[in-house]
């Protein structure tokens, strides 16, 4: 196993898998997953009976964290998009459909994403602590579904530089999520807003061009 793996289980172990001396959030997520669902590889539908009601904050991190790696935000977007529709609609834990269950993230892969994350996400990070409030509500949890699949359109649809800032407010969103920190989830939801917004405007405006570069055709 790898050493830094073994090291990170081990602060997981010791802190009850959540406690926050054990180091930043991602990367005590991480060897939390990788404590219950043993084997070099983990599947979505592992994770999600492994953690229940938490699963929905996970599993959209854990799917939102490539998409700051070049070329590998549209390959999460429609699990992401599921995820998002069904929190949006009140559910509870995910029922996430066959071929989306049996997907699977190997160990190393997930030490590679927990690695991967800007300095700005390691500054929210030493604040992420549990707040309740209004964006744990089942309203609060309700409009983080809706976001998340809207992110996950953003994901799925291509255009320079949409990917990077919908998807890292939607990391913060589920950070909060499954520290539960109302506060978290309320700034991520904003710097979701906004990056959506920007990526909104980036995509229209491509299809704009577009079609004036067909009217110039045709």
């Amino acid at each position: 196993m790898d050493g830094n793996l073994e090291a990170a289980l081990g602060a997981a172990t010791r802190g009850g898998g959540h406690h926050h001396d054990a180091g930043p959030p991602i990367s005590r997520i991480v060897a939390e997953v990788a404590l219950r669902c043993p084997g070099e590889e983990i599947t979505l539908g592992e994770m999600a009976e492994a953690f229940g009601d938490r699963a929905f904050g996970l599993l959209i991190l854990l799917l939102c964290l490539p998409s700051l790696l070049p070329l590998m935000a549209s390959v999460f977007g429609l699990p992401m998009l599921i995820l998002g529709v069904q929190m949006g609609l009140g559910r509870r834990v995910p029922k996430l459909p066959a071929f989306i269950a049996r997907r699977a993230i190997r160990r190393s892969d997930l030490l590679r994403l927990s690695g991967a994350s800007s300095k700005w996400l390691r500054q929210v990070e030493q604040y992420v602590k549990p707040r309740p409030g209004f964006f744990l509500s089942p309203i609060g949890e309700r409009l983080f579904g809706w976001l998340t699949a809207y992110v996950a359109l953003m994901l799925i649809l291509p255009g320079p530089g949409t990917n990077g800032p919908p998807a890292f407010g939607n990391i913060i969103m589920a950070l909060g999520l499954v520290e539960h920190d109302s506060r978290t989830v309320g700034i991520g939801m904003a710097v979701t807003v906004a990056g959506c917004a920007f990526a909104t405007f980036i995509l229209a405006a491509i299809g704009w061009i577009g079609v004036k570069a067909l009217g110039w055709v045709f």
